[in-house]
């Protein structure tokens, strides 16, 4: 006998397989609806199916898109109403200012005219001194004013008031 080398083997091999591929054909047939069969029994004995897991999962990621968008819609609008009042609060804050300014002005125009005024009635006010101090400067000191009432008269009429007072008080 021949010895058979590793080459000749392998190549017999190939074509002993090539010469039947409807039996391969089958057996791989075969194997696939074994495989799809285990498959379908396991999943039945568990009682388990990852596709309605998946699909239960995508429905609560699609409803918790869904609310996290009405909760975002929810704060938007939020925000939005926020804004807005704060524009039309810095609007009034705005107006109050313009009018405070006017306010303003109008009091620094009544200071500078008062200041005016003053500055010209201590004008004529030092012309006055000036003029009255000429005039005595150029009359002569008068005499000593008399008494209307002497001394004595002046206390009998405040000790009758007191008398008078006192008894009334009684």
């Amino acid at each position: 006998m021949i010895p058979a080398s590793s080459r000749d083997i392998t190549t017999n091999h190939i074509v002993r397989i090539g010469s039947q591929p409807i039996a391969l054909a089958a057996a791989t047939l075969l194997l696939i609806v074994v495989g799809v069969a285990a498959i379908a029994l396991w999943r039945a004995y568990t009682g388990t199916s990852p596709e309605l897991d998946r699909v239960a999962a995508a429905r609560q990621l699609q409803a918790r898109a869904a609310q996290a968008s009405e909760q975002l819609v929810e704060k938007t609008k939020g925000l939005e109403a926020t804004q807005q009042e704060s524009i039309d609060q810095l609007q009034v804050i705005q107006d109050q200012l313009q009018n405070v300014r006017r306010v303003l002005a109008a009091q620094q125009a009544d200071g500078k005219r008062l200041s005016e005024q003053v500055s010209g009635l201590t004008e004529a006010i030092e012309g006055l001194r000036q003029s009255f101090a000429s005039v005595q400067a150029n009359e002569p000191a008068p005499a000593p004013a008399a008494r209307n009432h002497p001394v004595r008269a002046r206390v009998h009429a405040i000790r009758t008031t007191r008398r008078r007072l006192a008894k009334s008080g009684k």
